[in-house]
């Protein structure tokens, strides 16, 4: 980790507030060059375009597969505000981004939500990429308190 990374995961994490704002999920994803420019933002739309599939970085990944090929997505890093679930970690493979970093893990944002609540699969990133054949470097949490900033209020 470096300074950059601090900083980028502080822009996840004002991506995310914006996706409350707009009426969506409190989730928020940056896609930075091996150059540390970013070259996309994108977040949550679940509500507003009524897509289930509509979260953060698989949105992200959606643009970023159409903007650039496989050998320079493997040199970019993506930032979360949150740990990516199962179906975006999927999309983050199969784009072929090869380093991911996260603000709030996975079990400190199911801590948040609603105990009754149906809409939990328990599934860590990590290992979701450890099944695969190829290596994608997982850093988080960072900044895990910021992150969870975001979420406060918003799951009950």
């Amino acid at each position: 980790m470096n300074g950059n990374d601090v900083k980028f995961i502080r822009i996840a994490i004002e991506v995310a507030e914006n996706a409350r704002k707009n009426g969506n999920h409190p989730f928020g994803a940056i896609l930075v060059g091996e150059d540390g420019e970013i070259l996309l933002k994108a977040e949550n739309s679940v509500n507003t375009e009524r897509d289930c599939t509509g979260h953060a970085e698989t949105n992200l990944m959606r643009l970023a597969s159409k903007n650039y090929d496989a050998d320079f997505l493997a040199k970019c890093t993506l930032y979360t505000s949150t740990e990516p679930c199962a179906m975006c970690s999927g999309a983050i493979f199969w784009g072929n981004v090869r380093r991911v970093i996260y603000g709030l893990t996975e079990e400190g944002l199911y801590e948040m939500v609603d105990e009754n609540a149906e809409e939990v699969l328990y599934l860590p990133s990590r290992e979701l990429f450890a099944k695969g054949r190829k290596k994608i470097e997982v850093l988080g949490p960072v900044l895990e308190d910021e992150a969870r900033k975001v979420h406060e209020g918003f799951w009950q």
